[in-house]
């Protein structure tokens, strides 16, 4: 007969769909926490549409530094209700091949390449408003909506 089902979706054997996600990088939370009507609004479709909003504990370290007096409840919200994705060794291994590749003819940081290599090892498409900050080939960036 067919065949195998493992490979659709529900039949036994059958890996759980995955979610789509999108990664934030610390610029897009900044926007959001300011209350940015375009940024707000974006998220809102994202997260309609049925993608994981997702940051890493680079962004939530570079907010925190930030932090203002009467921010923190806000703050916290927004954590809570958004995924930490895990810095693992497959993401401190390739953080390291895009430092090699990409610091001394970009200036690629390590908090950048941190966050780059995040988006690639756990797939998820990095929203950032600094492109230039990535100039990584292998990972998928959200393309910004056009904003009225």
């Amino acid at each position: 007969m067919c065949g195998s089902f493992a490979g659709i979706p529900g039949s036994p054997g059958a890996e759980p769909a995955r979610m789509p996600e999108l990664l934030l990088d610390s610029d897009v939370i900044i926007e959001a926490l300011r209350g940015s009507p375009d940024t707000l609004a974006e998220l809102a479709e994202v997260e309609a549409a049925g993608w994981l909003i997702s940051y890493t504990p680079i962004a939530k370290a570079e907010i925190y530094h930030g932090l203002r007096r009467g921010e923190e409840k806000a703050t916290e919200g927004f954590f809570a209700a958004c995924r930490c994705l895990t810095i693992t060794g497959d993401v401190g291994e390739k953080a390291g091949r895009y430092l090699a590749a990409y610091h001394a003819g970009h200036g690629t940081e390590i908090a950048d390449a941190l966050v780059a290599a995040s988006a690639f090892v756990h797939k998820a498409a990095l929203f950032t408003l600094n492109r230039r900050h990535y100039p990584m080939t292998d990972i998928a960036f959200h393309k910004r909506r056009s904003v009225p």
